[in-house]
């Protein structure tokens, strides 16, 4: 079908097969305002007097009044940013698929704009950083996906336009105000210009004219914007010729565009695939969905601690179960690099995906997302769970095999799935842990199926294959 721009036409949307067997993907939520390391939202903070962010710029770079964001952008150098050998690394860890940040709330776009001379072409690194971040990923098969935070820049960037309240610069305006900087900074919103959205129809028009580039010049598979589809019937345009240019091409739709459902009153059902921003879902969802969260902050903090291993297993496993995508941030250093730490924990889950991935790719939800004691409560910024060995998550391959992971090591000889107590005897025809390969002894009751369980190394989670009649 031809997509029109209106939620009807849309909500025809089918997400495409390649998402929902990829089940993990990897961000690159980087730029310059990684330069000072203390983390996201630098561009509005250094501008915000008393933040943390503020007194660190006037630490390491002076007043904001003297020395802005302008000014950072030429300190983003990417010198050590080697996006093949990353990117080797993110496929053997055992994404699928790969996002590059396009342009964040700072206005500054990552890729050779015909519209906006604030890129990372002109400037800073002077590389088409996502253009080599997507020839990277087709080199390996992986599907390429863009992040745009551009709609939201126009109303969040509003603090460059200000000045201290007290102190020695109180009243002096800050570097935003400077009308030879308008491109980059926006000129100033109206004052009940507030939302995350701006009201502006210039800036709805703007955003479109951005994106649009983004989509002719690189075409990805994945668009992902930072809140809820902008800006009404501009962003339903844009929306529905992405999808029919990839109709046209492939016969079908074959692109996944990515929005919340809390940032727009206008969210359409069906429409894409809902995010969660570090959250999830507590129960299995009919239509894909998708998680995007961060081993550490979005931008490089140095005070930061990273997430371990675990997490990130346990994370994925429990998204799965319920029809979802884990799209995780890999935060880089200013320079491209990754912090050693950061690379032992993704050689963790190497090793646990090299074994356990049957149980991830190109599964479906089962008839239960798994049982245990460790609820998950859904809706964005709520993902720390307490899951241990006793919290189940099981998956299919459709027409195959069943699959019970265990999100901890047991230390009990023998263990019970609960949820297979209501099949027959015979259905069961045989047990393996995947990351042994050993068969498992079991027997099947009114009360489940029983494990007497082999030797377990310690792992964050243990998988078995069940094989089933019928």
């Amino acid at each position: 079908m031809s997509f029109t721009p209106d939620a009807e036409s849309l909500s025809h949307y089918i997400c495409p097969d390649w998402f929902r067997d990829a089940k993990f993907g990897i961000w690159s939520h980087w730029g310059p305002q990684a330069v000072p390391m203390v983390g996201d939202w630098y561009a509005r903070h250094m501008y915000t007097q008393g933040h943390r962010q503020y007194e660190e710029h006037l630490k390491q770079f002076g007043h904001p009044s003297e020395f802005g964001y302008k000014d950072i952008i030429p300190l983003w150098k990417a010198e050590k940013w080697d996006p093949e050998a990353l990117m080797d690394l993110y496929y053997r860890v055992g994404a699928r698929y790969f996002v590059s940040m396009g342009c964040h709330h700072d206005n500054f776009d990552l890729w050779n704009s015909r519209h906006n001379k604030w890129n990372a072409v002109n400037m800073g690194p002077k590389r088409d950083v996502l253009g080599d971040w997507q020839r990277a990923a087709k080199n390996l098969g992986l599907k390429f996906g863009v992040s745009e935070h551009l709609g939201a820049s126009y109303t969040w960037w509003r603090t460059n336009k200000g000045a201290d309240a007290e102190g020695p610069k109180a009243g002096v305006p800050y570097d935003g105000t400077d009308p030879n900087f308008e491109d980059l900074y926006h000129t100033k919103p109206a004052d009940d210009d507030t939302e995350w959205y701006t009201n502006n129809p210039e800036w709805h028009a703007h955003w479109k004219l951005r994106i649009e580039d983004l989509l002719e010049q690189y075409e990805p598979d994945l668009l992902y914007s930072d809140g809820g589809l902008p800006f009404g019937q501009v962003g339903r345009g844009v929306l529905a010729d992405y999808y029919n240019r990839s109709a046209a091409k492939h016969g079908s739709v074959q692109v996944v565009y990515n929005s919340k459902d809390g940032s727009s009153n206008d969210y359409i059902v069906g429409s894409n695939v809902l995010d969660r921003e570090r959250g999830g879902m507590s129960e299995t969802q009919e239509l894909p969905w998708q998680t995007d969260t961060s081993i550490g902050d979005w931008y490089y903090d140095r005070d930061w601690a990273y997430r371990p291993a675990s997490w990130v297993i346990h994370s994925l496993v429990d998204i799965v179960s319920k029809n979802g995508n884990l799209l995780l941030n890999v935060v880089q250093r200013p320079d491209g690099s990754l912090d050693e730490i950061v690379v032992s924990m993704l050689k963790e889950v190497e090793v646990w995906m090299g074994a356990n991935s049957e149980a991830i790719y190109g599964t479906r939800p089962w008839k239960t997302f798994g049982e245990g004691p460790t609820q998950v409560e859904a809706g964005h910024f709520k993902e720390d769970f307490n899951f241990g060995a006793a919290d189940i998550r099981y998956t299919q391959k459709p027409g195959g095999p069943v699959y019970a992971t265990l999100l901890g090591t047991p230390d009990t000889p023998s263990v019970t799935f609960g949820a297979f107590a209501g099949l027959a005897v015979q259905a069961i025809k045989g047990v393996t842990h995947l990351g042994s390969g050993e068969t498992v002894p079991h027997t099947h009751s009114a009360s489940g199926l029983s494990l007497s369980l082999p030797p377990l190394k310690p792992s964050p989670a243990h998988s078995f294959r069940v094989e089933m009649t019928g």
